[in-house]
């Protein structure tokens, strides 16, 4: 049993309020998931050629200091990098396998959580509320997010274990339920040469996903395929750099609910994780019938 919420925020006057309007929605869900939490934000978009990257260090009094300076050293340039706590996001221009392969080899304790232009992810173990307050979410701006609140099933409670899992650049997911066949998507993506980093199940239902979008498939395809390819129980969330989409198996036995006002669209696992936004007593309520698809456009 898993907790997840999503938020997208239609009205721009509002996206300053994300944050704020997010912890306790995961605050109410941290009854489905003590162990850990995380989110996935989506904040304005950089100029092109420019990549953010979070990352996690196993440490907090990691000296990110030196890591700064090796990276003028290396790549020339002055780095922007914002850290809180064990966590940092460097923006720069680095292409994303000429910095991953340098991170490996020069910092290989550092984890690199995310990549892309607009979406930035803080993850870690501990109590949901703790979590949010470790890494100021309530201040969190942008257009849209998800969370996750974790109670671990058929993997460690670790960091990297904790959701939103990510593939490719400004692509992640959060996951309520299990996938029975994760070793088999696995196999089949490793033949792609797509590498791994858990032994997560939900890792296998993102890099699926992901892959079939670099493919050629919309996200509506992609998920669409994971209807024939993904055996399990679940609910999926995922967040793009300019989509929310909300699907569930075709048992749905995991719960979700949406709340949708002119201002927002809201999803949370419990309409308790839903109630305390503004608007709320006039928004349209519904739950996902099995595998429908939910898609909504930042």
């Amino acid at each position: 049993m898993c907790g997840i919420v999503g938020l997208l925020i239609k009205n721009p006057a509002m996206r300053g309020q994300l944050g704020s309007l997010m912890v306790p929605m995961l605050a109410e869900m941290a009854a489905r998931g003590p162990e850990s939490a995380g989110l996935a934000v989506f904040t304005g978009e950089l100029p092109e050629g420019d990549r953010k990257y979070s990352l996690y260090a196993p440490a907090w009094d990691y000296p990110w200091a030196d890591f700064e300076a090796a990276f003028i050293k290396r790549f020339g340039v002055e780095a922007q990098i914002v850290v809180k706590g064990n966590h940092a996001v460097l923006t720069c221009d680095e292409p994303a396998d000429v910095f991953k392969h340098w991170i490996k080899e020069a910092f290989p304790a550092l984890h690199v959580l995310a990549t892309g232009r607009v979406m930035d992810i803080y993850k870690d173990i501990g109590h949901p509320t703790d979590v949010a307050k470790r890494y100021d979410f309530s201040k969190l701006a942008g257009t849209h997010l998800i969370g996750h609140t974790r109670m671990a099933t058929e993997s460690a409670v670790t960091p990297d274990r904790a959701h939103p899992f990510t593939a490719g650049e400004d692509f992640c997911l959060v996951h309520n339920g299990s996938i029975s066949n994760p070793y088999m998507i696995r196999r089949k993506l490793e033949h792609q040469g797509i590498r791994f980093e858990t032994d997560n199940d939900t890792e296998a239902a993102t890099r699926f996903l992901e892959w079939r979008t670099r493919e050629g498939d919309s996200l509506e395809q992609a998920l669409e395929r994971g209807f024939k390819e993904l055996d399990g129980f679940y609910t999926f969330l995922i967040g793009t750099e300019n989509k929310l989409a909300l699907v569930r198996d075709a048992f749905a036995c995991k719960p979700a609910i949406v709340a949708e006002t002119e201002d927002y669209v809201a999803i949370g696992s419990e309409f308790r994780a839903l109630a305390h936004l503004p608007g709320i007593d006039h928004a349209n309520l519904f739950e996902p019938m099995p595998e429908e698809l939910h898609v909504w456009q930042v």
